[in-house]
């Protein structure tokens, strides 16, 4: 997580993911939506963008701000959030007596673990929990390509980024405030085209993980089963999905396929959660499901059967009060739930 210095003025949330970017205001004392707004972009254009030619990021983020905002924005010091799978994540645990030597500790996790150099990589680590006996640590790492990429494009919309996280983080900040967010909650966010999974405990996300599957693999999966368009194959997962009816044989044997790789992957990351980072004391005990890929009737109960334990489909989105500005479409909603979280950043949480 990277922070640059900045004064106490009010923040905005800016997410951009490799298939849109998303902006969106909030007055996080109320959760008062002040301005908000998305536009989709070309996925290949973007990883462009991401490898050094900001461009098209740059003129994608003033298209944004100049003639898709609802509403307005009271600055322009802005969290940016970045996509999940883009990062290095890792919980670990050392002996508390090593706490004046924590940053060799970390240097040695991203050698092991991290399949770039460290000189390559912003990192970033933060002490969670502490006993007498041991200290557990968080790290992030980022390539700095990226970082740089995405910064550069922000500053060059004229917007000043003072903060920087993963999309995860985000969507966990909105959940801890609206879905008994003080329960061990295993996150599963499903976008467009990956989906990211995380534990979240006493605040903080202790283990993360992802796949390149999302909403668009499902419609995808569904068009090529029943030899169907495209648009007919997303009413299909949105209306149908895994529910009963007249199709589900066919529409579940589509989607199937692609829900057992993404449950393979969350099974990876409760492994190393019960295995590593809980002692037994602690457990699993919700498992939220977010992101504009939820939309699968029927997805809640799949995880639920599979996972053997209680699974749902989130809905911070009652926390978010729109005030007199016209809300986004329901199918639309999952959408901005990462950048809530990026806007209810406090000033102070950005400084500190």
């Amino acid at each position: 997580m990277a922070k640059l210095f900045y004064r106490d003025k009010p923040v905005i949330g800016l997410d951009i993911s490799q298939t849109n970017i998303k902006v969106m205001a909030i007055d996080p004392k109320k959760w008062l939506v002040l301005g908000y707004g998305s536009i989709d972009l070309d996925p290949a254009k973007v990883q462009k963008s991401l490898e050094g030619d900001e461009a098209y990021l740059t003129e994608n983020i003033q298209t944004l701000l100049g003639k898709k905002l609802i509403g307005s924005l009271p600055s322009n010091h802005a969290i940016l959030g970045i996509p999940t799978s883009r990062t290095y994540s890792r919980t670990f645990t050392v002996p508390a007596k090593a706490e004046g030597t924590l940053g060799d500790a970390v240097e040695i996790e991203v050698d092991q673990y991290i399949p770039i150099p460290m000189s390559s990589l912003y990192v970033d680590y933060e002490i969670i929990e502490r006993t007498k006996e041991q200290l557990t640590v968080t790290m992030s790492a980022v390539p700095k390509k990226l970082i740089d990429s995405c910064m550069t494009a922000a500053a060059a919309a004229e917007l000043r980024p003072i903060m920087v996280e993963p999309g995860i983080n985000a969507v966990a900040r909105v959940l801890e405030a609206t879905e008994e967010g003080h329960l061990t909650t295993l996150i599963i966010d499903i976008g467009p085209a990956s989906t990211d999974i995380a534990v979240l405990e006493d605040g903080a996300i202790r283990v993360n993980g992802g796949i390149g599957i999302g909403g668009n693999t499902f419609t995808l999966d569904i068009a090529k089963k029943l030899n169907v368009p495209l648009e007919n194959a997303h009413q299909l997962k949105v209306l149908n999905g895994l529910s009963a009816g007249p199709r589900q044989a066919k529409i579940t044997s589509a989607l199937l396929p692609n829900l057992q790789r993404t449950l393979t992957e969350v099974r990876k990351v409760i492994r190393y959660y019960n295995e590593r980072l809980t002692d037994n004391n602690r457990s699993l005990e919700q498992v939220l499901v977010v992101g504009g890929g939820s939309n699968v009737p029927g997805i809640g109960d799949y995880f639920t059967n599979e996972l053997v334990m209680p699974a749902r489909i989130a809905s911070p989105w009652q926390k978010l009060d729109f005030g007199k500005l016209p809300q986004p479409t329901k199918q639309l909603r999952p959408r901005y739930i990462t950048v809530a979280g990026l806007a209810g950043v406090s000033p102070e949480e950005a400084i500190k």
